[in-house]
């Protein structure tokens, strides 16, 4: 079995962190798949377009380069909001999906993301649905935020979060939930070293040996 683990959740649930720290654990690729969007999204920006627009939008996703994917400038709010809007246009998701499943390959990969247990590999042999309550996640955001010197208020945070979970969750494409057979990890009352004992255990009794 190619060892596939899938890690879905809401943003700033902490599910990134979690993911990576899997990943170098088991000796797993790892792929943040929210990067291609933002990467989709900034290019639609780059050129002055609209991030709603299927039609550029898609265009910037047939056109996305391993290099987008290592910018500096795909954070923060307008990053953020022009992610969410790519990302509901199913023409987006279509282009970007055969990227996703390469990745893996034969050998396997830890993904994150929004759609990762559901679409893009619904027979991963471990599904988790990180999430934490929005109180928690504006918090890290708006910590992460003023750790790379962006200034932002924390009711415009949660404002951009509260908005950016009722886009994923109502798209028509993709929308945000946990697959039938996913995990549920809360980690509103988690520190990162307790979330990814908790994962881990998940990864032990799905993997078995491969965890060690």
């Amino acid at each position: 079995m190619v060892p596939v683990i899938a890690i879905d959740g809401p943003a700033a649930a902490g599910k990134g962190t979690l993911a990576r720290r899997l990943a170098a654990a088991l000796g797993l690729p790892y792929l943040d798949t929210g990067k291609l969007y933002r990467a989709v999204g900034r290019r639609v920006l780059d050129t002055g377009g609209d991030p709603a627009d299927p039609a550029v939008a898609a265009a910037a996703a047939r056109g996305l380069l391993p290099a987008d994917l290592d910018r500096t400038d795909l954070r923060g709010p307008e990053a953020d909001r022009a992610a969410a809007q790519v990302a509901s246009i199913p023409e987006v998701r279509a282009a970007l999906l055969a990227f996703q499943r390469a990745f893996a390959g034969t050998a396997g990969a830890v993904l994150d993301g929004r759609d990762i247990g559901t679409v893009i590999f619904p027979d991963a042999a471990v599904k988790l649905f990180v999430t934490a309550d929005l109180a928690a996640r504006s918090h890290r955001r708006w910590l992460e935020l003023q750790a790379r010197g962006v200034a932002a208020e924390p009711a415009s945070v949660t404002a951009d979060l509260s908005a950016r979970d009722a886009m994923d969750a109502a798209r028509a494409a993709a929308p945000l939930r946990p697959a039938a057979d996913a995990v549920r990890l809360d980690t509103t009352s988690l520190d990162p070293d307790a979330a990814f004992a908790a994962a881990l255990a998940v990864v032990r009794e799905r993997l078995g040996g491969l965890s060690g």
